[in-house]
């Protein structure tokens, strides 16, 4: 009777032992899976349309540059990448407008150089360092300045010697602030002239007033004017650059005609502070396949820019060197 007895309560522990050691199992094999869905859950961004704001007006290289760029990144993140102009203060208004937007991925910026300096110049207290930054997709060498074919200066010489015989006679189109008004101060700190700014609006009022002899001068993106050079409407007086740039060979630098001038225009892409890093990751990722991408680059080259990659951190040193040199330009 104790023999049976025994056996019985062995198998009874035996019994129980499975049973605990079977529960523990499954605990253990449902906890992973139980995490799963927050890892689809990262993965799956983009699940909505992302709005890329571009803080300026339509016609520009700025909305043009994005809204190329912007085609290629829906196939790559599978939703639609939706532009939204917001233009005011050089570019302020449609910055602050990111910044100020839930930081989940679906508002994006998509601006240049000139965010550095509206805070250089104090008109805002924000920057790059308030942002996560996606990366640079596009630098433009090209960077000019313009007149129309029947004006008096047929080439930078020409202007410089002008406008130091006749002080704010010159009159040049810019917004105080923004990327063209540091070339301009760049150009009169080298030269010792000094020109008649002019705020006409955006980069087709610019052009306009150009054409229609309303302004001497339009400092823009020789990409943006290319087909008025070809025709013989707009000329030319160089570009800011190292060396001529290989699809517009005739055009000379402004170092070739004597004035050590150099900028590069960088588009970037960035999203708000707090903004979940692998979220800026994903989006960075589509954004280096676009920019490697040769439908883009063939696509990019009738604009006379160049596509470059640089990651957020990239980013982030490429333009705390030009800010430093802004700085510099301006005395601060």
């Amino acid at each position: 009777m104790k023999k049976v007895f025994k056996g019985m309560l062995l198998s009874s522990l035996a019994l129980m032992l499975s049973v605990a050691v079977g529960c523990s199992s499954q605990q253990n094999t449902s906890s992973p899976t139980a995490e799963q869905p927050k890892a689809e859950e990262k993965s799956a961004y983009p699940t909505k349309p992302i709005e890329v704001v571009v803080p300026a007006g339509a016609g520009g290289d700025t909305d043009r540059n994005t809204r190329v760029i912007a085609k290629y990144l829906e196939k790559e993140l599978g939703q639609p990448v939706v532009v939204t102009n917001v233009g005011g203060a050089g570019g302020s208004t449609g910055t602050k407008k990111v910044l100020d937007a839930n930081a989940d991925g679906y508002t994006v910026l998509s601006f240049h150089n000139s965010m550095l300096l509206n805070k250089i110049m104090g008109l805002v207290d924000f920057s790059y360092p308030e942002m996560e930054l996606a990366g640079i997709g596009i630098s433009d060498l090209g960077n000019t300045f313009m007149v129309n074919s029947n004006s008096q200066f047929t080439d930078l010489p020409s202007l410089i010697e002008y406008a130091k015989a006749n002080p704010k006679k010159v009159s040049i189109a810019t917004e105080v602030g923004g990327f063209t008004h540091l070339q301009l101060l760049a150009l009169q700190q080298a030269t010792g002239t000094e020109f008649n700014i002019v705020d006409v609006g955006g980069a087709a009022e610019k052009l306009t007033a150009l054409l229609g002899g309303q302004i001497d001068i339009n400092p823009t993106a020789i990409g943006l004017v290319k087909s008025y050079i070809d025709s013989g409407e707009l000329r030319s007086l160089g570009v800011m650059a190292d060396e001529r740039i290989s699809s517009m060979p005739d055009v000379p630098t402004f170092k070739e005609q004597g004035v050590d001038i150099v900028f590069d225009k960088f588009f970037f892409w960035g999203f708000p502070k707090g903004t979940p890093q692998e979220v800026v990751s994903t989006f960075s990722a589509a954004l280096e396949k676009v920019v490697n991408n040769e439908e883009l680059k063939k696509e990019l080259d009738g604009f006379v820019v160049t596509p470059v990659y640089m990651n957020g951190e990239e980013a982030v040193k490429h333009m705390t060197e030009a800010e430093a040199y802004y700085k510099q330009l301006l005395g601060k």
